[in-house]
């Protein structure tokens, strides 16, 4: 079997050093930025500030290294509140962004206008990765809560796809014919009495499950998904889409506060919106994540399947709501969620 680094487990990469000497060290007129965000982008923005610093030198005339730190997204909303010196945040949801606001005033309240589609220059949803052969015949959620089926899916506490993973269940279960919310807490409830162990983030749970071979099915981003087949071998497991998903759509926005201390706003604004150019969305697609620009995205189409989606303004009423109902202290998650002895 080949190995891949991308599997190992992780380090978080916290370049604060770099981050705030900004172009200390580098050549006159370098500049450096911090982008801070979530596990399954590492590959992507690899592409993405390759392409970005080629941009801006060849139109400014000014060379541009993107530094990257991963991790959990919750984890990293709350490193850049405690000091992490990121000039952009490319976080796995809306919520964790909004702590930069409440908790710190990085940035203002009404960030998520600042760039086209609610500053979210491309979606995922979430699927499942089975082994090959598919030997649980997991076709659908309902199959996630059968006797002898073993499920693998981050923390919600600590992580951003977690989340999205809970709350992709927990809307198909509401939205069945007769679903109702005393329904949909049973059904995530019995979920995750399947989970034998909770990762801190999608990356970790991914390794948990391609690595160390536990769980008969993994909850995944669908690019988590893509990746995983590519570069483990489609000969080892095999994705399969359910009927019903949510929209997962990771945002980005600036950190004021940082960037202009730093005197990076120029760059780093110009950085995220190089996220929604042609070149920028086909690197998006590249890595598996849907791409907004309606020409890629047809060009690309065939990749993506197609399935019911639903997002989550439509089913929760937006982030701040389904995280104080559902995964704040007390929450509901807290209250069906019961670890399983080791």
């Amino acid at each position: 079997m080949r190995t891949h680094s991308w599997l190992f487990p992780l380090l978080l990469v916290a370049f604060v050093g770099c981050s705030k000497s900004g172009s200390e060290g580098s050549a006159p007129g370098a500049v450096t930025l911090l982008n801070v965000s979530y596990d399954p982008t590492r590959e992507l923005y690899v592409d993405i500030n390759a392409a970005f610093s080629k941009h801006w030198e060849a139109t400014h005339q000014q060379k541009v290294t993107i530094k990257q730190s991963h991790g959990g997204s919750g984890k990293q909303a709350r490193a850049v509140i405690d000091g992490l010196d990121a000039d952009v945040v490319t976080l796995a949801l809306a919520y964790d962004v909004d702590m930069l606001h409440d908790k710190a005033s990085l940035i203002p309240e009404g960030w998520q206008k600042r760039l086209a589609n609610n500053s979210a220059p491309y979606t995922s949803t979430i699927v499942f990765v089975v082994r090959k052969g598919n030997p649980k015949g997991i076709r659908d959620w309902d199959d996630l809560v059968r006797d002898g089926v073993t499920v693998i899916t981050p923390n919600p506490k600590t992580s951003g796809g977690a989340r999205w993973n809970y709350l992709a269940a927990w809307g198909h279960a509401l939205r069945k014919p007769g679903g109702t919310e005393q329904s949909a807490r049973a059904f995530v409830e019995s979920l995750f009495r399947h989970v034998p162990v909770l990762d801190s983030g999608a990356r970790g749970a991914t390794t948990t499950f391609a690595e160390r071979g536990l769980g008969d099915v993994l909850i995944a981003w669908e690019n988590e998904a893509f990746l995983l087949t590519d570069e483990v071998g489609q000969e080892r497991f095999e994705i399969v889409v359910p009927s019903t998903s949510i929209v997962a759509e990771p945002p980005v926005t600036v950190v004021d506060r940082n960037v202009d201390k730093r005197g990076t706003r120029a760059v780093a604004e110009a950085y995220l919106q190089f996220l929604y150019s042609e070149e920028g969305q086909r690197l998006v697609a590249k890595h598996h994540y849907r791409p907004r620009s309606q020409e890629v995205a047809r060009k690309e189409g065939a990749r993506f399947p197609k399935l019911t989606l639903f997002t989550i303004d439509e089913v929760f009423g937006g982030w701040r709501k389904a995280q104080s109902a559902h995964f704040d202290d007390g929450g509901v998650f807290d209250a069906i969620y019961v670890p399983q002895a080791r």
